[in-house]
């Protein structure tokens, strides 16, 4: 079974007393962007958020123990009930509070089909955690006189990804096919895989340009040439290690000689160099 403890959520949906002392200290925070979308970050994924005289529709909505936290958040920004939520993929940093808003709070959730698999697929996850409004391909939603273009990109991430585009303030929440400013982690049991993670990273600069607000999965927000660097250091990286390996080093190997330190800042608490070395071998 799919479990979501074996994913970048792994050590934090505990809901014990753990858990409450990691999150105790977290504050939300808003940042207003173009039209009805704002930002919300507190811990895991990024919230990209649409408020309107339509209401709240919310894209992720980080772990569990934050869930009141957040709708708090939301409340200031017109109602702490979100009519919908989009779930990227289902990683429980970025679905972890889908049954509270669900049940406590009667928001629709929508993602790819796959996201339902796998959330249904692990027996800590609820029923009413499940996306109750599933797509093969993508969806357009109406909602707060702006137009969103929810659109699947394949086996990048996970197999469920999923980005969101605000057309008409020109805004893109990538989920977790952006991480701004450090290695990405690629989902490799989930579907997941490098050259396509590359080719959806492709696929979506060719889709926005130099005034898009770029939402990263994680990280500070963006704009092309933030996702275009981003996208250079994967190709350089995995050309290095894949250079490395047809000259028939282990990756044991590559490891210890490293990537150099042009890559250096890049590594992070989670996907460090030796974990995306062996992401990339």
């Amino acid at each position: 079974m799919h479990r979501v403890a074996a994913t970048v959520c792994a050590v934090s949906l505990s809901l014990g007393a753990n858990a409450d002392d990691r999150f105790a200290d977290v504050e939300i925070t808003d940042t207003p962007l173009n039209g009805a979308v704002h930002l919300l970050q507190g811990s895991g994924g990024n919230i990209g958020v649409s408020a309107g005289d339509d209401g709240i529709l919310i894209i992720d909505d980080q772990y569990e123990p934050l869930a009141e936290k957040i709708a708090a958040a939301l409340g200031k920004l017109g109602s702490d009930k979100p009519k919908y939520i989009i779930n990227t993929h289902y990683h429980g940093d970025h679905t972890g509070s889908n049954a509270f808003f669900h049940e406590h709070k009667g928001s629709t959730i929508f993602a790819h089909e796959n996201v339902r698999v796998r959330l249904a697929d692990d027996d800590k996850v609820s029923e009413s955690a499940l996306p109750v409004v599933t797509y093969e391909d993508g969806i357009k939603l109406h909602f707060n006189n702006e137009t969103l273009h929810v659109m699947h990109l394949p086996n990048g991430h996970t197999d469920g990804d999923s980005v969101v585009w605000f057309e008409e303030p020109d805004v893109l929440h990538t989920g977790d096919l952006f991480f701004n400013e450090r290695f990405p982690y690629i989902d490799l049991k989930s579907g997941g895989s490098v050259e396509g993670y590359i080719q959806s990273v492709k696929t979506l600069l060719g889709k926005v340009d130099d005034d898009t607000i770029i939402i990263p999965g994680h990280g500070p927000l963006a704009n092309k040439s933030d996702y275009q660097a981003f996208l250079n250091m994967i190709e350089a990286t995995r050309d290095i290690v894949q250079k490395h390996k047809a000259a028939g080093m282990s990756v044991e190997q590559i490891v210890e000689q490293g990537l150099g330190e042009e890559w250096a800042a890049w590594s992070w608490n989670f996907i460090t160099e030796e974990r995306w070395i062996n992401t990339l071998y």
